[in-house]
């Protein structure tokens, strides 16, 4: 890749390209350069530079930071450092060379093919141990922070070619003590892997996380959307209402594993 030196006091970073973009950051592959010629590939996640004046955002995005920051397990995406100037906010996290597991379904569906139940059941096995790390997560004084991701989806899981599944992107993450709340009413995350607790704005425990990755697996066994719709609206109702029928019946090659 040719790099170009990132807005970074300490001259560490040397940006390389975009692996990913959404709606509100953008992921990008990085040198992290170090004394006696030490070099390492990161990824850096860097917000639109439109968001970089909105407070709220900056300090939800900063809080991301510190709430990943406290997750020590092999199966989540950790962050390896923050950089923070007056022109440039990224966080730096380490690089996992593979894809999502959204990538994976979507192959597998454009070949009329399904990924195998074994493969399918280790990674979410793997998800779910990531997704504990999360949960059992603590502050420096060994108080729990309660952390709940909020946003368990295909999207969020990356496979590595190492064969170990990671969790990533806690940006809409509840935890105590977080800085930035879900105003009233606003919903984070995709409606169509949400628990029914959480579309409702109950209060949430790490069951709802559990629910997403439930849902995940359902998806990832059959290949199809458990909860399908031409709207948000009828994505809600039919979590809210619709009874969860068993992988089986929707691939019966299930029935004989």
């Amino acid at each position: 890749m040719s790099p170009e030196s990132l807005p970074n006091p300490m001259g560490r970073y040397l940006l390389g390209e975009e692996i990913a973009s959404g709606g509100m950051a953008s992921v990008r592959l990085a040198s992290m350069r170090g004394g006696a010629g030490f070099a390492r590939i990161v990824a850096v996640k860097q917000p639109h530079a439109h968001l970089l004046t909105d407070r709220r955002f900056v300090a939800m995005f900063t809080d991301e930071a510190r709430l990943c920051s406290r997750i020590r397990h092999p199966n989540v995406v950790p962050i390896l450092d923050v950089v923070d100037t007056p022109s440039s906010l990224f966080l730096v996290m380490e690089y996992v060379h593979g894809v999502s597991l959204a990538e994976l379904l979507t192959a597998a569906r454009a070949q009329g093919e399904r990924p195998p139940p074994q493969i399918v059941a280790t990674i979410l096995c793997q998800v779910l141990h990531g997704l504990h790390g999360a949960h059992e997560a603590t502050d420096e004084a060994g108080a729990p922070l309660s952390i709940i991701h909020r946003d368990v989806s295909p999207q969020n899981v990356l496979v590595g070619v190492d064969g170990v599944a990671r969790v990533v992107d806690f940006g809409v993450a509840k935890a105590l003590g977080r800085v930035q709340t879900t105003r009233d009413g606003q919903v984070k995350g995709k409606i169509a892997y949400m628990s029914p607790e959480q579309l409702c704005g109950d209060e949430l425990d790490r069951c709802a996380d559990v629910f997403s990755a439930s849902v995940v697996f359902w998806e990832s066994l059959t290949g199809l959307r458990l909860f399908r719709g031409d709207n948000p609206a009828t994505v809600l109702k039919r979590v809210l209402e619709e009874p969860i029928l068993p992988p089986s019946q929707a691939n019966p090659e299930l029935a004989a594993s």
